[in-house]
């Protein structure tokens, strides 16, 4: 039997898959049910179980999450073989502190008040569980596995694949 991780072992694994993955895709559900994603940039600080991002008060993700706060964020390195699948509660943080502390000059094509934006607002996804996919980062190491599935008709290994939970 597989031993289990610590919440503190999966936060350590997961900020090591997420370090440098500068853009994310953020899954809410409207309120009809549907899914919609959309593309948000990842506040580089060292991940604690926590994901922040900045928001517009005034965008549909934000009515969305007043509605159902769960959530899915998803992380793609594809030149890694990398992918991460998290799902959480969203918060909605209105913090001018925390928005300083996280605030880089990028931000500002957003936000071209900067701090003093009256629509600016913080996003916190607490995760409470992710899914990763790790793959070798050669496309021949991939290529001699798959080719050795279709001959052998077993699965290739393709690296490492784990839920955790946070």
């Amino acid at each position: 039997m597989a031993e289990e991780k610590k919440p503190e072992d999966s936060v350590a694994k997961l900020g090591e898959l997420i370090k440098d993955i500068k853009i994310a895709m953020l899954t809410t559900a409207e309120a009809d049910g549907s899914l919609r994603s959309r593309p948000m940039g990842v506040q580089q600080t060292k991940f604690d179980g926590d994901l922040w991002f900045f928001t517009g008060k005034s965008s549909g993700k934000v009515t969305e999450i007043q509605h159902n706060q769960h959530v899915n964020v998803s992380f793609a390195e594809p030149s890694d073989n990398r992918f991460v699948s998290v799902s959480g509660r969203a918060e909605l943080i209105d913090d001018r502190s925390k928005a300083k502390e996280l605030w880089n000059p990028f931000i500002k094509a957003w936000f071209p008040k900067g701090l003093d934006d009256p629509d600016l607002m913080l996003l916190k996804i607490k995760v409470e569980t992710a899914e990763y996919w790790d793959a070798p980062s050669s496309t021949m190491v991939n290529l001699a596995g798959f080719a050795k599935a279709i001959l052998t008709g077993k699965r290739p290994e393709v690296g490492e694949n784990e839920k955790l939970n946070l």
